[in-house]
């Protein structure tokens, strides 16, 4: 059984959704900029992606430009002052609202079809690309990509995978065979666009009985270790790791070095008001301070004792995390625990809690249950992260 996009519902939805969206930002501005974009929406996905369609926007420019055969652009001055335009053109993003509605409705678009029937938001990525490009396209994009990502983790530089788009197809079918238990629900994952206007599942998806013949027991792929390497992290973790830049990199990491400056000076200055409910870092629960907070108290000792936080939470505990800190969801719960047994340190799984649930539920993060809860995940992991 699988879950394949309602096409026709989508496209109303997401021009219904864009439309709302500039309605309540453009009458003060003119134009849409970097900064505004990050957190324009509740929805991390959307605003990611389309900040990655102006990443490939600006790469079809660069590559008309460098096609000019009367200049050499190996040069090193030249490159130097591609480099610093580059970044001047990355600070200095505006885009009126006729240029800007129909790319927020595109990311709308995707960032549905992705949480919905990833294998088709990837064959439509690939059917744009010659097969030697795809490991490149994942590996500049998945920065981008904020769901169901270990569906493609493990396919980047990976040996013995020839580059072309059958062998990636069939890859990522193996992988979702695989994984499909464990993937987040797209309920979940859309769940926060439902604020700005309301999403119905039960048009939103249309579901497939029919058992796909290409369903065969299959050997999991074994997934290439990244050092600290989270795709679910807040910004200032992504700066940390995905979105290193080296002195020696090329135009393409400068442009998101740039972008990333924007990013950090919006987290730190955050409105108090905004169009849509987002949180700030003040806000949110500072894991480095629970981590030593709990650490000095009597809990150090039980750290790591819990290995899976889904198996290990007590029937009155269920019932009090469910009415008090999930709005009486008892499914909310169970995904959010699912997800946290599957981050890889304390400091992920904290970040986890304050991108979807801390702001979006209106958790009081110095209360009782909240404590409660946080020293649960501390016992589950045996180092901070």
């Amino acid at each position: 059984m699988s879950a394949k996009v309602n096409s026709k519902y989508v496209e109303n939805y997401a021009k219904e959704f864009s439309k709302k969206v500039c309605e309540g930002y453009f009458p003060t501005k003119k134009y849409m900029t970097g900064q505004d974009i990050i957190t324009l929406t509740p929805s991390v996905q959307v605003n990611f992606f389309i900040i990655k369609t102006l990443f490939e926007a600006w790469q079809l420019e660069l590559e008309k430009l460098k096609s000019n055969p009367f200049f050499d652009y190996r040069d090193k001055t030249v490159h130097e002052a591609l480099r610093e335009f580059m970044n001047v053109l990355s600070r200095t993003i505006k885009i009126e609202r006729t240029h800007f509605e129909p790319l927020l409705e595109q990311s709308v678009q995707d960032s549905i079809l992705l949480a919905v029937d990833p294998l088709e938001f990837y064959k439509n990525e690939f059917g744009k690309l010659k097969g030697h490009e795809i490991n490149q396209y994942l590996k500049e994009n998945k920065k981008y990509i904020k769901w169901h990502t270990n569906l493609i983790t493990n396919l980047i530089d990976k040996a013995g995978l020839s580059y072309t788009h059958e062998a990636y197809q069939e890859a990522l079918s193996n992988n979702f065979l695989i994984q499909k238990e464990k993937l987040e629900s797209f309920k979940i994952l859309l769940n926060s666009m439902g604020q700005v206007v309301f999403l119905d599942f039960d048009q939103i998806a249309e579901v497939d009985f029919i058992k796909s013949k290409s369903e065969k027991k299959v050997e999991a792929i074994p997934a290439l270790k990244e050092a600290d390497a989270s795709y679910f992290d807040s910004l200032e973790e992504i700066k940390d790791s995905e979105f290193e830049i080296r002195v020696d990199s090329g135009l393409k990491e400068e442009f998101e070095e740039s972008l990333l400056q924007e990013e950090e000076q919006v987290l730190e200055n955050i409105p108090t008001e905004k169009l849509f409910k987002t949180i700030r870092p003040d806000q949110g629960i500072d894991p480095s301070k629970v981590w030593v907070r709990f650490e000095n108290e009597q809990y150090s000792i039980m750290k790591g004792s819990i290995k899976e936080l889904s198996e290990s939470i007590g029937l009155n505990q269920r019932f009090m995390f469910t009415k008090d800190l999930f709005d009486g969801n008892p499914d909310l719960l169970k995904h959010a625990l699912k997800s946290i047994d599957e981050c890889e340190s304390f400091v992920e799984a904290i970040h986890l809690l304050n991108e979807r649930y801390v702001g979006e539920l209106g958790w009081n993060k110095d209360s009782d249950v909240v404590d409660e809860f946080l020293q649960l995940i501390f016992r589950k992991f045996d180092v901070r992260g």
